[in-house]
């Protein structure tokens, strides 16, 4: 997969990880724990289980299994945008996650990045469908799903294990294309 660095506003960068990136993304993971992600041991917010983190998941993308973007600012990480679980064949398709620094939120950022991977995800890879959850008390990530093209499909009761409880989620997907998948790639 050919994946190039694309300018987002404000300076910022969206780009493919890299193993080097791990003390930045440890520092923005420290900086900015969040009531929508899953229990973290302390390892993960070291900038050596950042760097372990970031080469596995590079790995997966050599496999072409998922893409990792950072957003970031020089040597700053201000958000991140991943590809996960992709599947070609007659499926193409992938779960996307994302988030933004607390400081960087409400700018639009969240929006655009998505619009440029929802881009990636057809004119790149050639998936025809993403997905994405987000807990049901996360309307800020829902408006921003629903600005990029993602519409509701349903909930998912007790979906993921996040501040302690089994947390229901709202289920999106966005229909990249209706192309034959023989055709795309």
């Amino acid at each position: 997969m050919d994946i190039r660095p694309e300018q987002l506003a404000d300076g910022l960068t969206l780009r493919l990880a890299e193993p080097a990136d791990g003390p930045a993304l440890a520092a923005a993971f420290t900086e900015n724990r969040s009531p929508w992600e899953p229990y973290r041991p302390d390892a993960f917010f070291t900038a050596e289980g950042q760097r372990g983190r970031l080469q596995a998941m590079l790995r997966e993308h050599r496999e072409g299994r998922l893409v990792p973007l950072l957003l970031v600012s020089g040597e700053r990480v201000a958000g991140a945008f991943t590809l996960a679980g992709i599947v070609l064949g007659s499926f193409r398709s992938a779960s996307l996650g994302y988030w933004i620094t607390a400081d960087l939120q409400g700018r639009g950022l969240a929006t655009s990045g998505v619009e440029r991977v929802c881009r990636l995800a057809r004119e790149t890879i050639g998936l025809h469908r993403l997905e994405a959850t987000t807990r049901l008390d996360n309307l800020a990530s829902q408006r921003v799903l629903e600005k990029s093209g993602f519409e509701p499909i349903g909930m998912a009761p007790r979906y993921a294990h996040i501040g302690g409880a089994w947390q229901d989620h709202r289920l999106f997907q966005r229909i990249l294309h209706d192309d034959d998948p023989m055709s795309v790639f």
